[in-house]
């Protein structure tokens, strides 16, 4: 019976139009006052001891980082070295765009930013080229996908914040899905391209790929220090995340001369604003995860589940249906806050592993990212490219149905997420 209270009214407030943080906010409050005993204090205890996480400091520092990365020119650069490496084969400046994301994703960790960085430079230069713009959205949108699931990802740190998973070992996870992915896509890119007879671009020399290395190099020494410093030790991945913030802010500012000091303030004041919203969510987050636990919800659905039957392939089956409609609907961050206190410890009854169970999520949502009706990505693409977003819609579907396929394979072959974290020592 509770469970069906709360549910009715988390789903009620959200229908009315209210953001998922004050919905879920108002969903505990409701609940609290109304239908449950719980002493105030012990509420007010579990929110300041819920946020009161180390963990939590590497969202802000993340997001930080990849303004400065956006606002600077490393986008540019990342994106002039891959049409060097690539641009010659058939599709040339769409493989650019898939390889060009995957670099951008290894140092901003946001997937609209990606798309905004990459596509605001190479969509016109692929119109410009005889492409049709459908083709770039469609490339741009999807390949954008890859800024959370390649790491640093914002995604799975809320991830591990919600599950206390390691945060190291979901970003050593996501390295190989997020390699397999931009592979996966670049395929389904030439592919396209090659049917429908797309250009190329003039094939560059080595040294004309050598200075183009060169010019982009402070950027992707970026990935070095986050994932170099975090696997060897050196930091922890909520130091590490500082220290992306440290440096992109030094490359930005003093080496790439992209920002002056003046434009700093601006860049501060944006992450100030995405991190406040991101904190407000996670904190209500924290409450409704305190009330379905107390009510002892999550323990029997899996109780539930655990006698019925269904077994660790007919959950994970229904886990995608449910991630995949709500990510049609709801952005990556609410979905997970609102679903991992529920869905993590049935996936721990039944012998899942924590850390294939968060790349296997944040692949759902890099779908529900150019889903629509309200896929972030066909927003942003949809701004950037200035089409309608039903044509938006209508141009990811090849890269669509490939995300699909993947998400089997990752779903289902938990060595793809596992063997990497495993054999560094991380699990």
């Amino acid at each position: 019976m509770s469970a069906l209270i709360i549910f009715l009214l988390l789903t009620f407030l959200m229908l009315s139009g209210m953001p998922v943080s004050i919905s879920l906010g108002l969903t505990v409050l409701t609940f609290l006052f109304a239908f449950s005993n719980v002493p105030l204090e012990a509420v007010a205890l579990k929110l300041f001891t819920g946020i009161e996480k180390f963990e939590i400091m590497a969202i802000p520092f993340f997001i930080l980082a990849g303004n400065f990365l956006t606002h600077g020119g490393v986008a540019k650069r990342m994106i002039f070295f891959a049409t060097s490496m690539v641009g010659h084969l058939r599709g040339g400046l769409g493989l650019s765009s898939v390889f060009a994301c995957a670099l951008f994703a290894a140092v901003s960790g946001s997937s609209p930013a990606t798309v905004v960085a990459i596509g605001s430079i190479l969509l016109p230069a692929m119109v410009r080229a005889g492409y049709p713009k459908k083709f770039g959205v469609g490339v741009i949108a999807s390949s954008g996908g890859l800024g959370i699931l390649i790491p640093p990802s914002i995604v799975m740190v809320m991830y591990a914040v919600s599950t206390n998973s390691s945060i190291g070992a979901l970003f050593m996870a996501g390295v190989i899905p997020g390699l397999m992915l931009a592979f996966f896509l670049g395929f389904t890119t030439w592919y396209v391209a090659r049917k429908g007879n797309y250009p190329r671009e003039q094939p560059r020399s080595w040294k004309e790929r050598w200075q183009a290395f060169r010019a982009a190099v402070w950027g992707l020494l970026l990935i070095v220090v986050v994932m170099g410093g975090i696997y060897s030790g050196l930091f922890t991945p909520t130091e590490a995340a500082a220290m992306s913030a440290v440096y992109a802010f030094f490359i930005a500012v003093f080496v790439y001369r992209d920002l002056g000091m003046k434009d700093v303030r601006r860049v501060l004041l944006n992450s100030a604003n995405m991190s406040a919203m991101l904190l407000y969510i996670i904190t209500n987050a924290v409450l409704f995860s305190f009330i379905l636990t107390n009510e002892q919800i999550p323990q029997s659905i899996a109780e539930w589940l655990t006698h019925s039957g269904v077994g660790m392939i007919g959950f994970l089956i229904a886990v995608n249906i449910l991630l995949l409609v709500m990510g049609s609907f709801m952005e990556p961050s609410s979905i997970i806050l609102i679903t991992a206190p529920i869905l993590f410890p049935i996936a721990m009854k039944l012998g899942i592993d924590p850390i294939h169970f968060g790349v296997m999520i944040t692949v759902n949502m890099e779908i529900g990212m150019i889903t629509p009706p309200v896929g972030l990505n066909l927003y942003v693409a949809s701004g950037v490219a200035k089409m309608g977003l039903t044509d938006c819609s209508k141009a990811v579907w090849p890269w669509l149905l490939t995300m699909l396929v993947f998400l089997m394979v990752i779903t289902y072959i938990p060595a793809v997420s596992t063997w990497l974290p495993k054999t560094l020592g991380m699990m």
